[in-house]
């Protein structure tokens, strides 16, 4: 027997899963719980629930309101909710042509955004990120003169990203830059923990939060590039090496337009922002021939469109369904469903908002000693 499977548990580890717990019992809970109905849920005993409980409402997590009116006998329980003036999750985003800022609070409404227009491309990475930096600097501030704590923040940009390293962006010409410690050098922003991920993973997250049950779908960022988040019940997929999701990079005419990647013929050159903004036949079609064979080797049942897709949507459906009814080899079977992203254009700085504070939910003991 290993001595993995033979070691205590130690009562710091219990604890910390059992805060985890309650957190999320009330976070997924349809109505407020009380502490007997969460007792209840997990198992926990109700002294174990109450103290905890206790716990996360000093920590700033949770808050007890005031219990309903008294309708008959007996005292009628107050129930439990997710605190709206607790710590927070500040989301950013670098692309080719914008920069962008929010703040999430840990019920998930966005409490705080900015965006800036401007072509990045010509920008070295310590520029774009210092303004970038800036940005993130007036979010901050304008979120804790509204009472909120950031806890941390997440970057979302369109490249590959391994080891904190954002290692290529070809739009923007990166490769190797050390954002989060670029960032880490904003005054405002020094000590906050920063993170960096693929835009297309965390606007996939982010509308996980808010699919309405879909727990397998293949997320399409629209931008100067195109990027893809593929989640599978409910987790998303990253690959071996945390490179998936490049379908920007399918060949759809193996002699065309030259991309910036080397290659010839990429699906950005044909449905990217730039062609769509310049109303480019054939957009749709060349989408629907890259999804068409994503679908045939991974046999997801819904695609969302999202990033700069989101507004074009309607005008893109018709051609997207016809090659998908065309190429894809079980249409007449299992006819696949595209919709818009219901988190539209804003999808990656939601979602990597979104990432710090489902990190405090996974995690409240983490948060409760720093709070501490």
């Amino acid at each position: 027997m290993s001595s993995s499977t033979t070691a205590p548990v130690r009562q710091s580890s219990v604890r910390a899963h059992n805060l985890a717990l309650v957190l999320h019992t009330v976070a997924n809970s349809a109505d407020p719980p009380s502490r007997a109905a969460v007792a209840g849920a997990t198992g926990l005993t109700r002294a174990t629930v109450s103290a905890l409980v206790d716990d996360l409402i000093e920590g700033g997590l949770l808050i007890e309101l005031d219990p309903p009116p008294r309708t008959g006998a007996g005292r009628p329980a107050a129930g439990l909710a997710l605190t709206a003036a607790g710590p927070a999750g500040l989301g950013l985003e670098i692309n080719v042509d914008y920069l962008a800022a929010c703040v999430v609070d840990l019920t998930g409404a966005v409490r705080q955004r900015f965006i800036e227009h401007a072509d990045q491309r010509p920008a070295a990475a310590a520029d774009a990120l210092a303004a970038l930096g800036g940005l993130a600097a007036r979010a901050r501030l304008a979120a804790e003169a509204d009472g909120l704590v950031i806890a941390g923040a997440t970057l979302a940009v369109p490249g590959l990203v391994s080891a904190g390293l954002v290692r290529v962006a070809p739009n923007l010409g990166w490769q190797n830059v050390d954002a989060p410690a670029l960032l880490s050098g904003v005054p405002e922003l020094a000590g906050l923990p920063v993170t960096v991920d693929n835009e297309a993973n965390l606007a996939a997250l982010g509308e996980l939060r808010v699919a309405g049950g879909e727990q397998t779908f293949l997320y399409v960022s629209g931008e100067i590039g195109i990027g893809a988040g593929l989640v599978i019940d409910g987790e998303l997929y990253r690959g071996v090496r945390g490179w998936s999701g490049e379908i920007g990079h399918l060949t759809v005419d193996p002699d065309g337009k030259p991309c910036r990647c080397g290659a010839n013929g990429c699906l950005e050159q044909y449905a990217g922002q730039e062609a769509l903004a310049a109303d480019e036949p054939g957009a749709a079609a060349a989408l629907g021939i890259a999804l068409s064979a994503v679908v045939n080797l991974l046999d997801v049942p819904v695609i969302v469109l999202g990033g700069a897709y989101a507004p074009y949507f309607e005008r893109l459906r018709d051609g997207i369904e016809a090659e998908l009814r065309r190429r894809v080899l079980t249409a007449g079977l299992a006819p696949v469903t595209v919709r818009a992203a219901r988190l539209g254009a804003d999808a990656a700085v939601r979602g990597a908002a979104d990432a710090v504070v489902r990190g405090v939910r996974d995690d409240p003991a983490a948060w409760l000693r720093r709070a501490g």
